[in-house]
């Protein structure tokens, strides 16, 4: 069936291939909230499996082949909803693909899902998971409510779903990868930036841009498009916004006053004076501005957003504390682009500028280190000391001359060096003071917390 052609009130039961994903588990956890019947393969059973098992949705790591649950035979009434990241070959995949099940990409049943609501889309290179999650965290506060769809584990919610029933807005983050986004129906979208990525996929700078406008071209024409100033997209109805720049939101003196973390805000219709947002971070400001753009224009009084604002907890492995103590600061990121990685570490020197940085980074994809090689170098360079994990391939396979030894020795730092996940923590176990980054967007958070264990220990 064409996606275009098919409706959410056709189906009662959803069969999830791929369910333990971050936004595979969003969609789950939406439809057992609606009172289906909801189940789904995951190749490994983790801590946010086990959350889906407790909440009802039965979850099996095995490959069923064709002998998926009874409850799920009926092709008629089961949306199958599949990752792009389960091979072709997936016994259960073949087996849904040959019978005549109604078939889909989750982005494409979250275009069914904001067709039938006001979507709010949060699109972009670098902050989509950080600003949709305190997008949809202003609007809970507010008397709009939500319902949104997250890429991260929002701290306040501690899940990476919102429900609503009343709401007629839904958070979407809007993902890029594989063009995903255009399946989306948005009213307004935030566009936070159109830095290269994903060239496997759009091979070209040029058309990794022409992907964001044909999105941006999807805005109703009732809404509007909340864009960075440095983003060059045309929509009908178009707001600007960016730290210290000429925008029609501008973000400007930012401090760490009495540890708050404040900034002021200029608008179309007047200035907001120190405004306190829960969490640190130059890019955490900027993507805070485009939320304040964004539910200003919705409606929502400056007294809602202050409250919002402050209380505003982060994302899991967004900037994430995981020791705050005067010698010693340990922070983890998901960065994984150069511009991610320039904005943490400006960040940090901007909250502890007398003390020494030590980053730990693991790359993710051969082709993103081989295409952004220079960047990493740059940004990595700026580090007191440099840790590199091997690669994380993800979805690829190696690439001759691309690996972490190669971008280590490329590097500007006496202190650096190519560490097994093991090595780093024994390495840095011995840490006594300053400011430990962990960074990258593969399986390096496993090696969090046991090396949050080995540094309290000391």
């Amino acid at each position: 069936m064409n996606v275009t052609n098919a409706h959410i009130s056709q189906f009662d039961r959803a069969y999830f291939i791929g369910v333990g994903g971050i936004g595979m588990s969003a969609l789950a956890r939406y439809f057992n909230t609606k009172g289906w019947k909801v189940a789904g393969y995951d190749k490994t059973k983790t801590a946010l499996t086990e959350v889906l098992e407790s909440e009802g949705i039965k979850v099996h790591y095995e490959d069923l082949g064709k002998n998926i649950p009874e409850e799920y035979r009926n092709t008629e009434k089961t949306l199958v909803i599949y990752t792009p990241a389960i091979p072709k070959d997936m016994g259960e995949l073949a087996y849904v693909q040959e019978n005549e099940y109604q078939v889909f990409k989750r982005a494409e049943v979250l275009g069914m899902i904001t067709r039938d609501s006001k979507a709010l889309g949060v699109a972009g290179t670098h902050g989509k998971t950080t600003t949709s999650t305190l997008l949809a965290h202003i609007l809970n506060v507010s008397a709009l409510k939500c319902n949104a769809f997250l890429g991260g584990i929002s701290t306040n919610f501690n899940s990476n779903f919102v429900s609503d029933a009343n709401s007629k807005f839904t958070v979407i983050e809007a993902d890029e990868f594989d063009r995903s986004f255009l399946q989306l129906s948005p009213f307004a979208s935030i566009i936070t930036s159109t830095d290269a990525d994903h060239l496997d996929i759009y091979e070209t700078d040029t058309e990794f841009q022409q992907g964001f406008q044909a999105y941006a071209k999807l805005i109703s024409d009732q809404g509007f498009l909340v864009r960075h100033v440095n983003v060059d997209l045309s929509a009908k109805h178009t707001i600007t916004y960016g730290l210290d720049c000429k925008a029609d939101y501008v973000g400007s003196n930012l401090r760490f006053e009495q540890n708050a973390f404040l900034f002021d805000v200029t608008t179309p219709s007047g200035k907001i004076d120190s405004v306190e947002l829960g969490i640190p971070g130059i890019h955490n400001a900027e993507n805070a501005i485009a939320c304040i753009a964004m539910v200003t224009e919705l409606g929502i009084d400056e007294d809602t957003l202050r409250t919002a604002l402050k209380s505003f907890l982060g994302v899991k492995r967004r900037f994430e504390y995981h020791i705050r103590q005067e010698n010693l600061v340990y922070i983890d990121d998901y960065a994984h682009h150069p511009t991610e990685i320039e904005a943490l570490i400006s960040s940090v020197r901007l909250l502890y500028p007398n003390q020494r940085i030590t980053g730990v980074f693991q790359p993710h994809l051969f082709t993103r280190t081989r295409d952004f090689f220079d960047g990493f170098v740059k940004q990595l360079s700026r580090l007191d000391e440099v840790i590199l994990l091997p690669i994380y391939p993800a979805r690829e396979l190696p690439l001759e001359g691309v690996t972490s030894d190669v971008l280590c020795d490329k590097i500007d730092g006496p202190v650096k060096g190519v560490f097994s996940p093991n090595a780093a923590i024994s390495h840095l176990s011995k840490l006594n003071d300053g400011v430990l980054l962990t960074m990258g967007a593969g399986d390096i958070d496993l090696i969090v917390k046991p090396l949050q264990k080995a540094l309290q220990a000391r």
